[in-house]
């Protein structure tokens, strides 16, 4: 573990994050926010520039980091400049905050000069963050580090590449290039996603890829209660977090909930599933009508991190879903899912990136999404293994790498990498 010298003073990075406090909700904030809380442990101070509270829509003071932060400016075009709802697409590239490069570029010149940082860190998305890291890496020559938390581009299926919009793809190709071209290092949280990289990217050496996955925060949060409510013997399975149509999209397993309950081996007394904060709800409803369960799924809405984390703990089973079309990603509740300590019931595809680091972590109980018998069999596999208090679970030692505290570690590591580069 990195520690900080006795009498030495701490380096500093620059950190460019659209996601941080007062902003609700998201894992990128996780992210940043860890790092910021981390990072001083490690020898390196953060300096955070953000945008001002006005440009996040849902805000909540609850996360703080010990870091120096400052604030700019930064329009929604989507609520600021909209005009009966329609706005100019081009108010809108690379995102709908573009405009929060006008304001942070000469505030992030005045940090440089009066704090001196020894390197740059810009995370995506927004991609805004990068635009605004591109330009003040080229003004001060300070290493860049670009956080590729999600891809920018994703062209493995031909049919539907991401982004769908081809001038939003464009924009974001340039900006992938200039990644580049500028960086010194490129973070990225998954082998699949460096592995995309590696092929889009082919004049940049392996040796500037590096992975550092997303994590869990240990701290009090993890800490209480966690004694179930409801009904006695009602399985309680959790599924926590944003549900994406296409990523993670739950038809089959409803189609399989459905089939289930036919036959009588679910009902309402012995099985609920609790989709909280999916950020789809009304989407999720008429599906619930369509499938004929609502009496086994229930949607919750969004609530504080701390709260989200003692009814993960609380849970009977904790439900992870990701398309195939996701291979590549990991979704950042995973890791809080292994910290939880709960047994996790995975419907991804067999050869993603998430099925491989629950199977690292001893845990099998996994189905094909995409198959509506698949999450029937595993579901029912699932249950019978929960039940019984057999499920598999990561060993501590498994779910200790997977720390905020660990990834800082990395990155404070690749942050003095970069930083000695530059002086030698």
């Amino acid at each position: 573990m990195a520690a900080v010298m006795v009498g030495t003073a701490p380096k500093r990075v620059l950190m460019i994050a659209y996601h941080f406090p007062p902003l609700a909700g998201g894992s990128g904030i996780l992210r940043t926010v860890g790092f910021a809380r981390h990072l001083p442990a490690c020898g390196w101070q953060p300096l955070v520039l953000s945008p001002s509270a006005s440009a996040y829509a849902q805000r909540d003071d609850a996360q703080l980091a010990p870091a120096t932060v400052r604030r700019t400016v930064a329009l929604d075009a989507a609520r600021h400049l909209a005009i009966a709802g329609r706005y100019p697409r081009c108010l809108a590239l690379p995102d709908r905050w573009s405009s929060w490069w006008l304001s942070a570029v000469p505030a992030g010149l005045r940090m440089i000069r009066l704090y001196r940082p020894d390197a740059i860190w810009s995370t995506y998305p927004i991609a805004t963050a990068h635009l605004i890291a591109i330009t003040l890496q080229k003004l001060s020559g300070l290493p860049w580090i670009a956080d590729q938390r999600d891809p920018m581009l994703d062209d493995s299926d031909p049919l539907a590449p991401y982004p769908p919009e081809a001038r939003l793809r464009r924009v974001h190709a340039w900006i992938e290039q200039r990644i580049a071209a500028r960086s010194a290092a490129i973070v990225c949280t998954t082998p699949g996603a460096i592995a995309a990289h590696e092929r889009r990217l082919a004049q940049v050496g392996r040796a500037r890829f590096h992975l550092i996955e997303n994590g869990y925060d240990d701290g009090h949060e993890h800490d209480g209660a966690t004694e179930r409510t409801g009904p006695r013997g009602r399985f309680l399975l959790l599924h926590s977090g944003v549900i994406y149509p296409s990523e993670r999209d739950p038809q089959a397993l409803f189609q399989a909930l459905a089939r289930l309950r036919q036959d009588g081996v679910l009902h309402a007394r012995n099985f609920q599933l609790v989709l909280r904060a999916t950020g789809h709800d009304a989407w999720l409803a008429s599906l619930l009508v369509k499938y004929g369960i609502l009496d086994l799924v229930r949607l919750e809405p969004l609530q504080p991190h701390g709260a989200a984390l003692r009814e993960m703990q609380a849970a009977d089973g904790l439900l992870l879903l990701q398309a195939a079309n996701c291979n590549a990603q990991i979704p950042a509740k995973l890791y809080e899912y292994l910290r939880c300590g709960r047994p996790i019931l995975a419907l991804t595809d067999l050869a993603g990136d998430s099925a491989a680091t629950l199977r690292h972590c001893g845990i099998d109980t996994i189905g094909q999404l995409a198959s509506s018998s698949d999450c029937a069999h595993a579901l029912l596999r699932f249950l019978a293994l929960a039940r019984q208090g057999r499920a598999p679970l990561a060993s501590p030692a498994a779910v200790a790498l997977q720390s905020r505290q660990a990834r800082s570690n990395a990155l404070a590591q690749l942050l003095d990498q970069v930083s000695h580069r530059r002086s030698a």
